[in-house]
């Protein structure tokens, strides 16, 4: 295989001036980070993958890329799937790789903090397109442009750069990143490679956390890190950003630290709930669950979410499932909505004393 940049190539004319940074390599495939002195920086960008070959999952899609640039034949790229999934990180690290030190001058990054309408593209998308590139590296014979959340942009600005891509196609090349593929036209999706990043797997996540973990020398439990695995959902940005979040409230991060960091309730506390749920009465059930609520400042959807989950591990009837899956489903619409949460409470327990009765009618 062709060279790989393992690390960021820093431009002295952008970084004259700082002081604070540094780079160091970790020995061992995937553990190239910047390191920055001192704790100011996210680690989110601290660590963020430097190189493809730092890329923590979606092999087939990275080494897919990898090889498209080898070759110098990397086409229009549609990378989408959820929060957290490396799609940027991944597309970073192919800039890295074909302009090395000059890559900030090579690409055109605009995400959703910019004005995403049709002057955009019209002026600012376009002027860089149209003017000539330079190469300076081995392979950098075209400019690239990335456009991260593309499924924000509007209607109108979407079929302007459909066009932009067609004229310019021969010096600059299009990645859009988005969530949500639905909300890209056909017109722009026919034009690129689409691939899609799925939520990484606990197994990645979790190796990841723990080289985090040995680099900032944080002492995790492995409820701990369980608990924030099972809280990122896939989410890699979201499992940093909570260990890191842990760390600063709390010197020893266990799972109970974790838990209270972020608001979510407790496994025990859900065990707690469902139980009440499942054999008390009404009233008692909703004196109980305020009171938990308000003593450890629990949100009422995040305790429908994780009963939801409970409610799959638990043996019952299929028919008896299928509804109160269908009104827990119906209460956290509600609970987004802004609906009282008294009454979804209400609601809540209501539906677990009609699926207690259709427990105990399927019984006699």
């Amino acid at each position: 295989m062709t060279e790989v940049v393992s690390l960021m190539d820093i431009d002295d004319d952008d970084h004259k001036n700082d002081n604070n940074h540094s780079l160091k390599p970790n020995n061992g495939k995937g553990k190239n980070v910047v390191v920055v002195e001192g704790q100011a920086i996210p680690w989110v960008e601290k660590y963020r993958p430097q190189s493809l070959a730092d890329v923590a999952a979606h092999r087939d899609i990275v080494d897919t890329i990898d090889r498209l640039t080898s070759e110098n034949r990397l086409p229009h790229l549609l990378l989408y799937g959820p929060p957290g999934t490396g799609k940027t990180s991944t597309i970073l690290a192919v800039a890295r790789k074909l302009y090395g030190v000059q890559y900030h001058n090579m690409i055109l990054e605009l995400n959703a903090s910019d004005a995403r309408g049709i002057d955009v593209v019209r002026q600012q998308i376009q002027d860089f397109a149209s003017t000539q590139s330079f190469s300076f590296g081995v392979k950098a014979s075209v400019k690239l442009v990335l456009l991260d959340e593309a499924d924000a942009m509007t209607k109108d600005a979407q079929f302007a750069l459909r066009r932009v891509i067609e004229k310019y196609t021969r010096n600059t090349r299009f990645t859009l990143i988005c969530n949500h593929v639905n909300k890209i036209i056909s017109a722009l999706q026919s034009r690129c490679t689409r691939f899609r990043f799925a939520p990484l797997d606990s197994f990645h996540v979790t190796e990841r956390l723990r080289h985090v973990i040995e680099a900032e020398k944080l002492e995790v439990s492995e409820t701990g890190l369980v608990a924030l695995v099972r809280l990122s959902n896939g989410d890699m940005r979201k499992a940093l950003n909570i260990l890191q979040s842990t760390h600063m409230a709390s010197q020893q991060i266990t799972e109970e630290a974790v838990y209270l960091c972020t608001g979510n309730p407790l496994p025990k506390d859900i065990e707690q709930i469902s139980y009440w749920l499942l054999n008390d009465s009404f009233a008692e059930s909703f004196k109980r669950i305020s009171e938990m609520k308000t003593r450890k400042g629990l949100a009422l959807v995040d305790i429908v979410r994780e009963v939801t989950m409970f409610v799959f591990k638990i043996k019952m009837p299929s028919d008896v499932r299928v509804q109160l899956i269908n009104d827990l489903a119906d209460i956290e619409y509600g609970l987004s909505l802004g609906c009282n949460d008294k009454l979804q409470l209400g609601s809540l327990i209501a539906s677990f004393t009609r699926a207690r009765s259709a427990l105990v009618a399927a019984a006699t």
